[in-house]
């Protein structure tokens, strides 16, 4: 079987009855690699498509959706963010400077400035739920993606959390 769409073509579905869709978008200087997955085509409807299009269409308000909520969560202490950023600054030491894209001398806000998003992962049959529905990937270092920040998305496009990993 397959799913037809406007933005995302004829989206067919593998042997297992899943869908997934790729391709690498420029962002500014960034190249953002934006996944669309769904583990049975059943679960996506038209209007997670249709807000998937959207999300995709409207990247950098999306990056900049997620960039200010990291920088909103700097002031959390506990916060995955502030754990990220805490986390890099005593891995790079005072060679830092030479990674940071802009360097004002707040270290947490030129972290999140100079953080680059690799991915966009869509999980199109989460639309409408509590789970996320997209999922943006930052890196500081991109030779050094086992250390991430994950922004989660809802389908509206508001964003729900965002979490490190180590």
């Amino acid at each position: 079987m397959a799913i037809e769409h406007d933005y995302f073509g004829l989206l067919e579905s593998g042997p297992d009855g899943a869908i997934f869709w790729s391709e690498s978008i420029d962002l500014g200087d960034m190249t953002v690699t934006v996944d669309l997955t769904a583990p049975d085509q059943d679960d996506v409807t038209p209007d997670a498509l249709d807000a998937a299009a959207a999300l995709i269409t409207a990247l950098d308000e999306i990056d900049r959706r997620a960039r200010n909520f990291m920088l909103a969560e700097v002031d959390n202490r506990a916060s995955d963010v502030t754990e990220f950023i805490l986390m890099m600054t005593d891995r790079y030491g005072s060679e830092i400077d030479q990674i940071l894209v802009d360097v004002s001398g707040d270290a947490p806000v030129d972290i999140v400035r100079s953080l680059e998003l690799m991915s966009m992962t869509i999980l199109a049959d989460e639309h409408g739920g509590d789970d996320p529905f997209a999922v943006l990937e930052y890196a500081l270092d991109p030779d050094e993606a086992d250390d991430v920040v994950l922004v989660n998305f809802a389908g509206d496009g508001t964003v729900q959390s965002a979490t490190g990993t180590d």
